[in-house]
């Protein structure tokens, strides 16, 4: 089977003037409104129960036990959103989860943080009480709160109350995170260095983390400083043990927290090292969280911020409900994970992807539970406040939200046009005019001119420039959604005894596109899949779900200007797998379904 095969032209032309946005702010806003509409019933962040997966009826709470850690995550994200923005909605999301947070100290009665707080009369406290009942329920007048608080929440807490006092430029604001962050150590210091007066759980054996909880303490109330104990050790006593495995991932995510707020805070050699240790562990982890700390700590870097902007746009593609997930059979496995992190469209669903094991296969539940999508609003924010995130002009793939483009491959440009022009002005100094395929007010699709250089290029249009990654080999695959995931734009053929034969790959009507199952156990079946950015890579790879499928043409698909063809033999080890994920060389996904 060669290249050049012609597909619908009406099809491949709706599928080629429509791009994926790079992380859009409206979708943090709409994020963040949505947790004070839904996720806060009583003034931290829970995650609704709703009667069905199909419904919008909350009929219960659950992981009240993590409130205090996502309401300071929450906070912080909104801190980063004001100090970005100005926006009055930031400003009363931030007030509102500083008062979440004091309303967990206030009810304990000593100062001590709550882990959750509920009203003692609501239809969903009992629910609530019978779920954490491990954790040890405490009635205080017209509330009920949760005790055997762990370092967890106090860490979360307290990088909200130092992002929210150094960047919300709000007297009363200040005024709130210095005085609740004092109340909080108060209680820390005089207990054991324990959130829960338990030395089992003591901050002692977490130096980093109480390092942290010092530095912000000190750093907000310079005039009245609290003392480290005596038995402190250094500061990267206890790292060293974290990189033994990826087992209680979370422990990261909290790693990630305390060095964020102790380095900005207190830089020192010690703890910078302590800090690379950890990072050098969980670098290759795909983690934009763990991303945007590192840029804060460590600087610009290329490639780091390049993988950010894709993990952001790839969360976009997640589901917020818990419906249940299992890739084992999408993804190459090692044992009882995945080899290599599972890309984040579809990683389990859970209430902050960045501090579960990306390599996690299974995970989910019956898709009535709905997470906060703080693991996206805080990570934006952070790249808008860092620069790795711009509000201007952006240019990636016109097939999926990938950063870099390639010479003679198919781009978009996104920003606001009074012109239609496009030009590029590679790493070599050469200025060329690009073929412009398709333009609008907001986005303009254009043909990158051959001979553009590797390097970072520079494209115009009109008065407005975006700088831009470009590579040989830059393997970007269209879906019909036009999103760059969802099912594949491909056509397949069954090499029957009376020559190739059409199969049938998707089908479309007004609700949308689906996959239709693709029957590989008799004669061979080859799908063409389109993409742009491959034509220039040599020895060109393909999978299909977990397993390498082989690649008969990659190339040009005539007549169309920079799209590519990829044709690949499906193997027939993937009979009856279902929805699969494809991926040419280190492409986005797209997804077939294996009958």
């Amino acid at each position: 089977m060669g290249g050049g095969k012609i597909v619908s032209r009406v099809w491949l032309l709706a599928v080629l003037v429509v791009g994926a946005l790079v992380g859009a702010e409206s979708d943090a806003v709409a994020l963040a409104a949505n947790v004070r509409a839904r996720h806060m019933p009583f003034g931290t962040v829970l995650d609704p129960i709703f009667a069905s997966a199909a419904s919008d009826q909350i009929v219960g709470y659950t992981r009240c036990g993590d409130s205090a850690l996502w309401t300071g995550t929450y906070l912080a994200g909104e801190a980063f959103r004001y100090q970005v923005t100005g926006a009055a909605e930031a400003l009363d999301n931030v007030r509102a989860a500083l008062a979440g947070l004091k309303s967990l100290a206030d009810v304990t009665g000593d100062n001590r943080l709550a882990r959750c707080i509920v009203q003692a009369d609501s239809p969903f406290a009992a629910g609530i009480e019978s779920e954490e009942a491990h954790n040890t329920v405490h009635q205080a007048g017209a509330f009920v709160w949760l005790d055997n608080t762990s370092r967890d929440q106090v860490v979360g807490a307290f990088l909200g109350l130092g992002v929210a006092y150094d960047f919300v430029d709000d007297a009363q604001v200040k005024q709130d995170a210095a005085d609740l962050t004092a109340r909080l150590i108060g209680f820390v210091a005089r207990h054991q260095w324990s959130p829960n007066d338990d030395i089992s759980n003591t901050f002692l054996v977490r130096p980093e983390e109480l390092r942290m909880l010092l530095a912000v303490a000190n750093h907000v109330n310079p005039n009245s400083p609290v003392s480290a104990p005596f038995l402190l050790g250094p500061v990267g006593a206890a790292v060293p043990v974290d990189v033994v495995s990826v087992s209680s991932y979370f422990k990261f995510n909290l790693d990630y927290m305390s060095f964020y707020q102790l380095l900005r805070l207190q830089s020192s050699a010690d703890g910078l090292t302590a800090y690379q240790v950890v990072r050098g562990f969980t670098a290759s982890h795909q983690n934009a969280f763990f991303n945007m700390v590192d840029r804060a700590i460590q600087g610009p870097d290329a490639a780091r911020d390049l993988e950010t902007r894709q993990l952001l746009d790839q969360w976009l593609q997640r589901p917020l409900r818990n419906a249940y997930v299992d890739v084992s059979g999408t993804v190459k496995v090692c044992g009882s994970e995945a080899c290599s992190p599972v890309p984040v469209p579809l990683r389990p669903p859970t209430d902050y992807i960045w501090q579960r094991n990306p390599f996690q296969l299974a995970g989910g539940g019956a898709g009535d539970v709905e997470s906060a999508g703080i693991d996206y609003t805080l990570p934006y924010w952070m790249a808008r406040f860092y620069g790795v995130i711009g509000t201007g002009t952006t240019v990636q793939s016109a097939a999926a939200p990938l950063g870099a483009i390639a010479a003679d491959s198919l781009a978009s440009v996104f920003g606001t046009f009074s012109s239609s022009q496009v030009t590029v002005t590679d790493a070599a100094g050469v200025t060329r005019t690009a073929t412009v395929v398709y333009a609008s007010a907001g986005q303009i699709n254009f043909l990158v001119p051959a001979g553009t250089a590797p390097g970072v290029a520079v494209v115009r249009v009109g008065d407005q420039t975006a700088r831009v990654a470009v590579q040989v080999f830059a393997p970007a695959l269209f879906s019909l959604e036009g999103t760059g995931s969802g099912v594949a734009a491909a056509t397949a053929v069954r090499a029957d005894r009376g020559g190739l034969k059409d199969v049938p790959v998707f089908r479309c009507s007004a609700a949308g596109c689906v996959a239709v199952p693709i029957d590989v156990s008799g004669a061979a079946v080859y799908v063409s899949l389109y993409g742009t950015g491959i034509r220039h890579g040599s020895g060109v790879t393909a999978h299909v779900g977990d397993l390498p499928a082989t690649v008969l043409y990659a190339g040009p698909a005539p007549p169309f200007p920079g799209l590519d063809q990829v044709n690949v033999l499906l193997p027939v080890e993937l009979r009856g797998r279902g929805t699969v994920a494809v991926m040419v060389g280190g492409s986005n996904l797209v997804q077939l379904n294996i009958q």
